[in-house]
């Protein structure tokens, strides 16, 4: 006899669907998924996954088809969705703060403020709320729904401007594209419709995965650091730690087979970047035993 889910769960299809699979993989979900199936197996039988593009995912959370899911917040504009956001979830560790929607044109173009662009054709995916953005600085443009490749048709001049998404705008420099404006920053966001988060059951399991994809999140670069140091250069050896809080100093219970020194074992966490440099500085101040491990959850 098959137990019916508790929750059922959308995951975004596209470019956001390897990260997210990464990512609670390093929550403790196995999701398992074939090319040819848009509903993937996870390792929870109260969990039922679904695939979808996170464009459209707001609007089935909304009206009940998922209970939650995880879509961009612009996706949640253009939808005009009313949803309870769960958890946001910046994946990026290039821009901790998400992505950007910015208003382009050629570097050889004579727009240097939307109002330039009256009249002109602008080319996004995401017209409801470029439309919005436009209507708000009273500007008539002409807008046209992009099916992709966005960047060229402003490149050779089909079309006087894109709206387009973005992290650093390094690849729109190298095409010779210019940001005249920003319209909004988005990021990944785990969301429920009301009536989800209203029934206690699913409440708690979505208040479990946030804080379990939280974790994953917060250890990204980070790694877990142990030693040992005799007494007398523990500090200078903590001197050298940076932590998220403070390292974890105890005695050591072998003291008395250290050459008759009391020692200590301490541990920390640090970011995975420093430890090349930090480990000689700290074999030079006298700790031993030094032992570098990988990070699931930081919670």
């Amino acid at each position: 006899m098959s137990i019916e889910p508790l929750l059922k769960l959308g995951i975004p299809k596209g470019s956001l669907e390897k990260p997210t699979l990464e990512l609670f993989a390093h929550a403790g979900w196995s999701i398992q998924n074939s090319s040819r199936s848009y509903f993937p197996n996870i390792d929870d039988p109260a969990i039922r996954c679904c695939l979808m593009r996170p464009q459209e995912m707001p609007r089935y959370i909304e009206n009940g088809s998922l209970d939650a899911g995880i879509t961009g917040f612009d996706w949640i504009l253009e939808n005009k969705a009313d949803l309870h956001v769960v958890a946001d979830l910046v994946y990026s560790k290039v821009t901790r703060q998400g992505t950007r929607w910015v208003l382009v044109v050629r570097d050889d173009s004579p727009v240097r403020r939307p109002e330039d662009l009256a009249g002109k054709r602008i080319s996004t995916e995401l017209i409801g709320v470029t439309r919005r953005w436009f209507a708000e600085r009273g500007v008539e443009v002409d807008l046209e729904f992009s099916w992709g490749a966005t960047e060229a048709k402003v490149a050779e001049g089909l079309v006087d401007a894109i709206v387009d998404v973005t992290e650093t705008g390094s690849t729109l420099r190298a095409n010779k594209l210019r940001i005249v404006a920003e319209l909004l920053t988005s990021r990944p966001q785990l969301v429920a419709n009301h009536a989800a988060w209203a029934d206690p059951a699913r409440r708690e399991k979505l208040e479990q995965i946030a804080l379990l994809l939280r974790g994953a999140l917060e250890a990204r670069g980070q790694v877990g650091l142990k030693l040992n140091c005799p007494a007398d250069l523990l500090d200078a050896v903590l001197a050298l730690l940076p932590s998220l809080t403070a390292p974890t100093v105890a005695n050591l219970a072998a003291a008395a087979h250290l050459g008759g020194r009391p020692w200590y074992s301490v541990e920390t966490v640090i970011a995975e970047t420093t430890v090349r440099d930090l480990i000689p500085q700290l074999i030079r101040a006298g700790a031993s035993g030094i032992i570098e491990y990988p990070l699931n959850k930081v919670i």
